[in-house]
Order: structure tokens, then sequence, then C-alpha cells
């Protein structure tokens, strides 16, 4: 459990209905990676003056709420909780639950108990919800957890039946870390044809185990034996990357968090916040909270099953010479009339929005001063574009260092490459990184009470923001790229009492 990370770590028993929240044009506000971060006492606290909620609350206190999706057609809620997934209709009123867990298990257990036996003592173990995503286009959800070394079901969405559990071959086990925030993932469908699932995971050391980040197959029969198998996976190639053993013993604690992922156009997209890696052979063997983070963007292309489209780029904003640089919490969205002109896009480009806290130092306590940027995705894919020119022009480093082991020079091809907005690396590639920074506007800041979720939606051409804090507090806030108006602010529950964020 983690109060103060970012991270979505959950033990509150309530789901409050936000009636403000729930007309119909307002759906996609619950279909946010909910963050709820809770300390909560033995009596449950009342609702704030004026203010009255429906709630739903799991059969045991400590079974914490770890994320949520809404179905975009039926509006109905599926939450992923430690051992149980919900399935509730709109008043969150309980229709269907599903059994996760506590199993017996080890961590140390590899491959794990369900596939041959343990010699390690096994212990009754919670399942921690790390993955939950609707598959639309085969009525089906897909749901991750801890145990067995981070092993899936398929669950049928009207009765969260299990269409199917793959657990026998390496390719089934994501991560074994059973600590919330640290992935994510993003399903392609294809029309016709099997889909795609990106994932992107911490691995906690286990690089030998877990690539970081994959791409593997949703097949439409659930019962197919290629079911999560890598899209490639050959001797020289493979629809993978893994962090390399020499750079954990170059920073000890290296890892990477996925922190939010999506689709957008051609391309899939993750938000990862990770570790500096030192451009010398120098090691940094000491505590995490010396290390220097970096968030970074990582786009491939949604056809790329070699990873030779893979770009990574730092992101973050600045505001009176203060950086923001430790992601928090990000949102796609669209950016409406006004802010869209402010941004000169249309109001139909994708947006992203995204908080960061203060500095690039202590990510796992991060301060208090946040910030609320916006980010186009247009201009995002043109900064990438000017990287992937400058590469192939032969200029400066690869930039990669915790991937490559140390500065890699470009290389300048001998025949011009035609690099357009659709253009996703040839064979030659080596994935490639960067450090000039994807600077995006900064629409608001908040000093004193962290910025730790957010989402959006229009209202007659403004676009209008919820972001969520670490007190508990939800704020609206009328955005526009050279200011903000704060509308509302409520507090749902006292600080001494519960921290709640949405």
């Amino acid at each position: 459990m983690q109060s103060d990370s970012g991270h979505a770590n959950f033990r509150c028993y309530d789901v409050p209905l936000l009636p403000a929240l729930c007309n119909p044009a307002q759906q996609l506000l619950w279909n946010v990676k909910i963050n709820l971060s809770c300390h909560c006492p033995l009596e449950k606290p009342p609702p704030p003056l004026g203010l009255s909620f429906t709630t739903f609350h799991p059969e045991r206190r400590e079974w914490a709420f770890n994320h949520m999706t809404v179905h975009k057609t039926t509006g109905a809620l599926y939450i992923g909780a430690v051992n149980r997934v919900y399935k509730l209709s709109g008043n969150l009123t309980l229709l269907v639950s599903h059994d996760t867990g506590p199993e017996d298990d080890n961590k140390a257990c590899y491959p794990p108990l369900i596939v041959q036996p343990c010699s390690e003592p096994l212990v009754s173990t919670n399942n921690i919800n790390k993955l939950l995503l609707i598959d639309y286009s085969q009525n089906r959800l897909l749901a991750c957890g801890s145990l067995y070394q981070g092993v899936c079901k398929l669950l049928r969405l009207d009765d969260l039946f299990i269409l199917v559990e793959p657990s026998h071959k390496k390719e089934h086990y994501l991560s074994s870390v059973n600590q919330m925030g640290t992935m994510y993932g993003v399903i392609v469908p294809s029309q016709g044809k099997d889909g795609t699932l990106f994932i992107g995971t911490a691995v906690d050391g286990k690089q030998d185990y877990f690539p970081t980040i994959s791409s593997r197959k949703l097949p439409r029969d659930p019962e197919s034996s290629a079911m999560l198998d890598y899209e490639l996976h050959t001797d020289f190639v493979s629809s993978l990357i893994k962090i390399p053993s020499d750079t954990l013993a170059l920073v000890s604690h290296f890892d990477i968090y996925y922190i939010y992922g999506f689709a957008s156009g051609n391309f899939v997209y993750f938000l990862t916040v990770q570790p500096e890696t030192p451009e010398n052979s120098l090691s940094s063997s000491g505590p995490s909270n010396d290390l220097f983070y970096t968030s970074r963007i990582v786009r491939l292309c949604k056809d790329d099953h070699k990873f030779h489209s893979y770009v990574s780029l730092p992101i973050g904003c600045v505001r009176n010479r203060i950086e923001y640089r430790l992601l928090q919490a990000a949102y796609l969205g669209k950016p409406g009339r006004v802010l869209a002109a402010s941004l000169n896009i249309s109001a139909q480009d994708d947006v992203l929005f995204a908080v960061f806290s203060k500095g690039q130092k202590q990510y796992h306590h991060p301060p208090d001063d946040s910030a609320l940027c916006v980010f186009s995705i247009r201009d995002i894919n043109a900064r990438i574009k000017e990287r992937m020119q400058s590469c192939y022009q032969g200029e400066g480093n690869l930039e990669l260092n915790w991937l490559l082991g140390k500065d890699v020079p470009s290389v300048r091809n001998l025949f011009p490459v035609p690099i357009d907005d659709s253009f996703c690396g040839l064979d030659i590639n080596q994935p490639l990184g960067g450090s000039q920074l994807v600077t995006g506007h900064t629409l608001y800041t908040e000093s004193r009470d962290r910025m730790t979720s957010v989402t959006s939606y229009i209202y007659n051409g403004y676009c209008v923001a919820f972001v969520g804090t670490k007190s508990g507090r939800l704020k609206k806030v009328s955005l526009v790229a050279d200011g903000f108006f704060v509308l509302e602010r409520k507090h749902f529950w006292s600080q001494t009492v519960c921290h709640v964020s949405y």
C-alpha cells in the first residue's frame, strides 16, 4: 500500500457515486483509471454536509479497489479489486462478483505452482488486480493479477464467466510485481482479425522472466493455443524489450513504471517514469530516493511486431522556471473548440492531459507542488519525427543508455530515407531515445495539495478537467491554453479520515 506516491494503491471501502458526474453527457468521466488511495478507520466516515452519495464497498475493507473501467455503450462499471472483479450498474448496484483470490502462492515459485510443484513455502496470498481492460470486439474483459507470476483471465462481460485462464507457458506470466501503478495495457483491435495487446510493466529485478514492454496476441477464439503469445518471437527478433542485466548492475534500483497508455492514429503510446542511467560506467547503488527520475513518452507503431519503431522521449512542463517532471497521472481526451483554438489544432484532435509533480527526485514520495499540463498528440508526433530525422542524418547518439548500455552513435544512412508522419522504422533500426524535453502547456498549478489524477470532458466547446488531489479534493477546472478557471471544489472526506483521488 502506498498512500503518497501517485501510484494507484487502494484501501478504501467505498466508491462514491457523484451525481454531477454521472449524467449521460458525463459518463466518460468514469472511464478513468480510478486512483483511490485511502487509509480508512473502522468507522464509516459521514459524507460532507450538503452532499449525498450512493456507495458500493467490497466484502472486506482491506480488499482495496485497484482499477475501474466503464463500458462505453452499456454504462456498466467493472472494478478490479484485491481478490475480486465486480460488475456494477451505473447506480452502483452489484450485478456480478468474480473471485480471484486469495490463493496459496509464493513469489519465488517460477513457473508457478499451478503449472508444476514448488518447493518454496506456500502462504495464503491476496491477488491484486493490476490490469483491467475491455476487449470490445470480442465482448470480454481482460483481468490480470499479481498471483502466480501475474497470470490473466478472460471473462465474459455479461456474467464474468471465465472464458480462459492461460497459465502453462512463460508468455502467460506478465509480472510478479504486486505494487499498483506499475503496469498498463492497450488493446488494439483489428477488423475481422485477431487483436493485439500491448503491455508495459515493472519487473522488480526479474528481467530474465519478464519483458518491460511487449506486444501479444489476442485471438478471437479464447481457447486458441496462441493466446497471449508474443506477436513475434524468434532467436533474432521479438515483439518485446527486456531490461538488460547490465543496467541493474549499473543502477541497482532500476525499473520502468508504466503510468498510462493509449492508442491514437497508427500508434500506441505509453507514459513511464524511470530512473536516469549514468552516461559513464559509474554505478549507482545507493537508495532509490537518491536517484533522478525521468518521465518519458514511448511510441510504437501498431503493426510493428519487431519494435523497430520504438522511440522514447522525456516529457514534462515548466512554469516560472520550475520544472514539473514526475508524472502522476494522464488522460487522453479532446480539447474542445476554445482550447483547440489556443493550441492551433482541431477540436477533434487528440490531446494528452498529464499531471506532474515538481522536480525529478523522490518519485516514491513526490513533492506536493504539481502542475496540470496539456500536450497535443500532433506536437508529440512532430517531436518524435524530428528525433528520427536527426538520427537518420547521423546526428548525436541513440540516447537509450538503459537498453544499449552505452552511448551508441547514430549512423548516417547512405541513401536518403523519407520519414513521413507514419514512418515505422527500418530493419536496421535500434530502439531510439532522446534527451530533448517534450514540453507541454502548463494550465494549472497547485503548490500544497498534490494533484494525483485527471480526466476531462467537453461542455459547450469548453474543455473542463476534473483533477483529484492527495487530500481527497476534486477540482473542476475550465481550461484554455493561457489560463484556467476553477469552477468548483469538493472535499469528499476529511483529510484526517481518508485520502481519496479520482
